[in-house]
């Protein structure tokens, strides 16, 4: 009684399922699906691009008719709106459709309208020119694009892809009670890329702070590819080694890459979060700057080795320090503090002495703070990280 129940039941099921509502729900529902992986497929590059033809085609008659209707609000030259737009949605093979429907809307504007020379906003000898030359360049950049192979609607996120990655990259792991951190960082030129990039990790079962800040050679977008190449580089090589070898692992790595312009600097801090001892490792870096909370006092702080990418079988010797309760260790690249009118030096003294003004508030919201009034208007890639145990 009980299986016959159940076989009843199913049956009800799926003759419910098979009602006409049903049938229409799954056939919407499957519809929406392909509908939406076509619209991503076609915003990332790998669907086709015929949605896009048919609809500039479409704008092409639309235009032509204006033109006739009124060639002063709507003028012959506004052709270039669907060419260029053509130029940035559509591949070589489909531009070449559309161009083509752009000359016979040309061809029926001028002989509606009759000579330009028996009156204006007619097609003059100079729109056909424009017209041209935009979709010849519209035809180099649909080339260039697919050459690369990167369409423009994934370019944009691709770029913003790759800019979040060395943010998260840079992101500074927490520390625990007592320790506080903070880093600013500021392309040159107010670009996206930048040169420097920070790389820091956790180690010896979260009691050491390993934080790497290292500047690549160039700035802005020009050392941005780069910096994003080494910076997962030194990620992934950060803490699988000892501290000691980081750096020279470091170098050899780009002695591999073999860049033109293949040289770095890099300074490589171990800090002990419950001792506070540190070593630190430089590369041909600005040294570090450590304030004293007992003397109130900056002191540099710089290991010896020579810049990454120059020679194999260098050589990183570290300078030792203990970060006491109320101490400051401050790291930051040369584009912080030497300019072409400025050495190292008197850099140094500036950012020590606009420094000093924060030491009462504890450096929260320092970082950011001290590039605006250092190098606010410097050409020239700037990083500043503050690592501060709190009194």
């Amino acid at each position: 009684m009980a299986v016959r129940q159940v076989r009843r039941a199913r049956r009800e099921r799926r003759a419910e399922a098979e009602t006409l509502t049903a049938r229409m729900n799954k056939r919407l529902h499957r519809a929406r699906n392909v509908l939406r992986k076509s619209g991503v497929d076609y915003f990332r590059g790998d669907g086709p691009d015929w949605v896009a033809l048919a609809g500039l085609l479409v704008t092409v008659p639309m235009i032509a008719c204006g033109t006739l209707i009124n060639n002063v609000w709507c003028a012959p030259a506004a052709l270039v709106l669907p060419i260029v737009a053509g130029g940035l949605l559509l591949r070589p093979a489909s531009l070449l459709a559309l161009y083509a429907a752009a000359a016979v809307a040309l061809i029926v504007e001028s002989v509606q309208l009759g000579p330009y020379t028996e009156g204006s906003s007619r097609v003059t000898p100079g729109v056909v020119l424009v017209v041209a030359a935009c979709g010849f360049f519209g035809l180099v950049i649909a080339q260039f694009r697919s050459r690369v192979g990167v369409p423009w609607r994934g370019g944009g996120t691709m770029l913003f892809d790759l800019r979040e990655r060395i943010r998260v990259q840079s992101k500074l792991p927490k520390l625990p009670r007592g320790w506080h951190r903070e880093m600013a960082l500021r392309p040159a030129g107010g670009q996206s890329f930048s040169g420097d990039f920070v790389v820091a990790a956790r180690t010896n079962g979260g009691r050491t702070l390993e934080v790497v800040l290292t500047d690549v050679s160039g700035k802005g977008m020009d050392a941005g590819s780069r910096a994003l190449l080494l910076s997962g580089a030194f990620g992934g090589l950060l803490g699988s080694l000892p501290p000691h070898s980081f750096l020279p692992a470091a170098n050899g790595y780009l002695l591999r890459q073999d860049w033109d312009e293949g040289f770095a600097t890099s300074i490589h801090l171990v800090l002990d979060l419950e001792t506070g001892d540190y070593e630190l490792f430089s590369a041909g870096h600005p040294p570090g700057l450590q304030l004293s909370a007992g003397s109130g006092r900056w002191e540099e702080k710089t290991g010896q080795g020579p810049l990454l990418g120059v020679y194999d079988g260098a050589q990183f010797d570290p300078v030792k320090g203990l970060l006491r309760p109320g101490d400051v260790l401050m790291l930051f690249t040369d584009g912080l503090v030497e300019t072409s009118d400025r050495d190292i030096a008197e850099g140094i003294d500036r950012l020590t002495g606009e420094a000093d003004r924060y030491v009462a508030g504890g450096f929260h919201g320092a970082a950011w703070h001290l590039i605006e009034a250092v190098a606010k208007d410097v050409n020239d890639d700037r990083a500043l990280l503050l690592i501060c145990r709190e009194a």
